[in-house]
């Protein structure tokens, strides 16, 4: 049974290097409700730091409305609610970063999902967050080869940081080891579209 009983994504860039990392998501949220999107995302050859900070934002924008819907609807208590309130208001301010960066590079911001999420209880939210984060962070990595200006590679890094910080949170809550191996992938499109098939 999925997590997550509905997750509608819309409006979301054209980006791709990084989108093709982050979107191993669709595993965790169903393929039925992610597969437009991933379409899109893998018809993608490359892309540009404004395109990378673009889907980051997508991203980041998913990840608050997911943290927003779980406090809302998923009966979270105690540091679970905590943490959960704390990591919404990282992802917003990620995203307010991310914004002002495309700003910065003359680019126009587009990585704005509309996402309607349920999250029915804590259980589930532990779970899907431990995947959310987990991936998020294999995304970023997946990124870092594509971007050019340092500013964005210095913020990628430091965002980057903090979602594994989420992950490995979200992980010892969910019962999981927080730090499973020495190393964070560096998630491919190939990686995302055997998740995908596994759906």
């Amino acid at each position: 049974m999925n997590e997550l009983h509905a997750i509608e994504i819309e409006g979301m860039s054209r980006s791709a290097f990084l989108l093709r990392g982050a979107l191993a998501v669709g595993a965790a949220y169903g393929g039925a409700a992610a597969g437009p999107f991933v379409a899109q995302a893998l018809a993608q050859d490359s892309a540009s730091d404004v395109d990378v900070l673009n889907f980051a934002l997508g991203l980041e924008n998913l990840e608050a409305s997911f943290y927003a819907a779980a406090l809302k609807t998923g009966k979270l208590s105690g540091e679970v609610k905590t943490l959960a309130t704390e990591f919404g208001k990282h992802e917003t301010t990620h995203a307010d970063t991310l914004q002002q960066l495309i700003s910065q590079l003359g680019g126009t911001a587009s990585g704005t999902a509309k996402a309607k999420v349920v999250v029915r209880n804590q259980a589930d939210f532990l779970k899907l967050a431990a995947q959310l984060e987990d991936l998020g962070v294999g995304a970023y990595n997946g990124a870092v080869p594509a971007i050019q200006e340092p500013a964005v590679l210095s913020a990628a890094g430091s965002i980057v940081q903090t979602e594994a910080r989420h992950a490995a949170a979200m992980r010892f809550h969910a019962g999981l080891e927080p730090a499973p191996s020495a190393f964070d992938p560096a998630l491919s499109t190939a990686q995302v579209q055997a998740a995908l098939k596994k759906l």
